[in-house]
């Protein structure tokens, strides 16, 4: 049914959930799974000076979480003998850069944790499974 999954990470518990689904998911339908972490700078942006950690370690840090992210994803990947590619997409609000990675890598599914951001996060920008869901243009699988 399914030949390319989509999974959306950020590095927290619930896209760790996420991932076991797709990658479960992947292996039963023999599909593709990309894997995608979108680094935001927008937070950082919005906040501000008042942030005492610099731009360039902001980001830093968000590239050092993707890597354990993929490595992780990665690990459960290959113990369950599916084919995994992973996608950094940088300079883009969380959503959109989902949305548009999964255009781009032509996903049938997009699979996202649900309460994956902070309190603070979801204050300031919403949910971002909730926005997947609202623009999405093919199917998506919310795990909690």
């Amino acid at each position: 049914m399914f030949k390319h999954i989509l999974l959306a990470t950020d590095g927290s518990e619930a896209a760790s959930h996420a991932a076991h689904r797709a990658v479960e998911l992947a292996r039963i339908h023999g599909a593709q799974l990309t894997a995608v972490f979108v680094v935001d700078p927008y937070p950082y942006l919005g906040i501000g000076e008042v942030n005492p950690m610099g731009f360039q370690a902001y980001l830093a840090a968000a590239q050092e979480t993707a890597t354990r992210a993929f490595n992780e994803i990665a690990d459960l990947a290959e113990k369950a003998g599916v084919q995994l590619k992973t996608l950094l997409v940088e300079d883009a609000h969380v959503a959109a850069g989902i949305l548009k990675a999964a255009e781009d890598v032509g996903a049938d599914l997009i699979v996202v944790g649900s309460h994956g951001r902070s309190r603070l996060e979801k204050l300031m920008l919403g949910s971002v499974a909730r926005r997947i869901v609202d623009q999405a243009t093919r199917p998506v699988l919310v795990v909690r």
